[in-house]
């Protein structure tokens, strides 16, 4: 059965500057990127990606705080915490002229991995 997803349009203009930034920024956009379709730990994506681990946790804070990322966590057999990162969006869209700017984002749907 094929999912209808409707985008969701950001009206907040404060929210639409945080995003711009989030997409002018490489490293968090590959992030985004490589958290699409499963989640991954920090470790995982500065290997994957070859971004230093300081940048990588830095901007999973951005990610966050801007609700573009969740974070599900555990905790190891040795008693360590373990978090993954996920995407919560599959994409942006973005459409500027003088007067306005008008950002749509497309969730991206939770599944059981």
């Amino acid at each position: 059965m094929q999912e209808l997803i409707q985008p969701r349009k950001i009206m907040d203009e404060e929210q639409k500057q945080v995003i711009l930034e989030i997409l002018a920024d490489k490293y968090c956009k590959s992030i985004l990127q490589n958290t699409l379709d499963k989640p991954k730990s920090a470790m995982e994506i500065s290997s994957e990606k070859k971004i230093p681990i300081s940048t990588v946790y830095r901007r999973l804070q951005t990610l966050y705080d801007a609700k573009l990322l969740a974070i599900s966590g555990s905790i190891s057999q040795d008693g360590k915490k373990f978090f993954l990162y996920k995407s919560r969006i599959k994409s942006i869209s973005l459409k500027c002229d003088l007067e306005d700017t008008v950002i749509e984002i497309v969730s991206n749907p939770s599944r059981a991995d």
